[in-house]
């Protein structure tokens, strides 16, 4: 049985406030349930130590060269768990539909579209840990930001801005599937190849041609490329022998996408939130109508 719908109150401050109120309830969650925390916080930790070693190994022989490839591949790591971690929003408003929190939130008297915003909000906050905890780890295995403290800001927050698009995405996949379950399944059939058919590991002009093609207009690899450029990582691997610079942003960058990756990812950004926040906004206030 389903409770009652009541009158919501309107304008945009009840609206933040609403939204503010659900991010808080999430985080209160999150700091009640600590494993989800522990776990979230080791899961980039594992990846970034995995990805630079075992794929470090693969790069060549020689500590140096394997050095220049953990720093080459931490953009491709950031962009990939970002990625990854904007499903949490899909699988946590399934468990909510699921669970009857949904059904709650709708007797009480706050905006409907609130707890969306709370929603994507809290995977930000959620972002912000695990880039912070990543680049800690990245330090520690001889990653460094060459390219100055104000691009690196914008590489986060550029990361940050695809990652709450993303979100929204997921709102909406999570508001349409039975069960929270589907939300994994589905997104990890989509997600793995679209990450991998990218230069986030390695360099996308050495792939087969119609994989170069796919790698030079994906959305992944021009975030990858703008983290790795403003972090002045772009030449830390060369190969041998070694090209320079100008050789290597000829290379890496074969396509207008590539050639301006900020744009390119910022007009993707606006895209996804143009058509996923009146889908997911529209998708959640049927699922509270029935």
């Amino acid at each position: 049985m389903t409770a009652p719908q009541i009158s919501q109150p309107g304008g945009l401050g009840g609206f933040v406030s609403d939204g503010l109120t659900v991010a808080k309830r999430n985080l209160i969650k999150i700091r009640r349930v600590p494993d989800l925390l522990i776990f979230t916080t080791l899961q980039p930790i594992m990846f970034v130590l995995l990805f630079g070693y075992v794929f470090g190994s693969l790069a060549g022989s020689g500590a140096s060269v394997q050095a220049g490839y953990r720093e080459f591949m931490m953009a491709g790591i950031f962009t990939q768990t970002i990625i990854f971690g904007a499903t949490i929003t899909g699988y946590m408003m399934a468990e909510d539909m699921q669970k009857g929190v949904i059904d709650r939130f709708r007797t009480l008297p706050m905006h409907p579209s609130s707890v969306l915003f709370g929603r994507t909000l809290t995977d930000v906050l959620n972002n912000v840990i695990v880039l912070v905890v990543m680049s800690l780890t990245g330090l520690i295995i001889g990653w460094r930001i060459h390219g100055g403290a104000a691009k690196a800001l914008w590489a986060y927050v550029l990361m940050l801005l695809f990652a709450y698009a993303l979100s929204w995405l997921f709102a909406f996949v999570g508001l349409r599937v039975r069960s929270p379950e589907v939300v994994n399944n589905a997104s990890f059939m989509v997600i793995f190849p679209v990450t991998f058919i990218a230069n986030t590991f390695v360099p996308s002009q050495n792939m087969p041609s119609v994989l170069k093609a796919i790698a030079g207009w994906n959305p992944v690899s021009t975030i990858t490329q703008s983290a790795r450029e403003n972090f002045g990582n772009l030449y830390a691997l060369k190969g041998n022998p070694q090209p320079t610079h100008a050789q290597v942003d000829k290379q890496t960058a074969y396509t207008w996408a590539l050639q301006h990756p900020d744009l390119y990812t910022l007009i993707w950004t606006v895209v996804l939130l143009a058509i996923f926040v009146p889908l997911a906004t529209s998708a959640y206030k049927k699922a509270v109508a029935k």
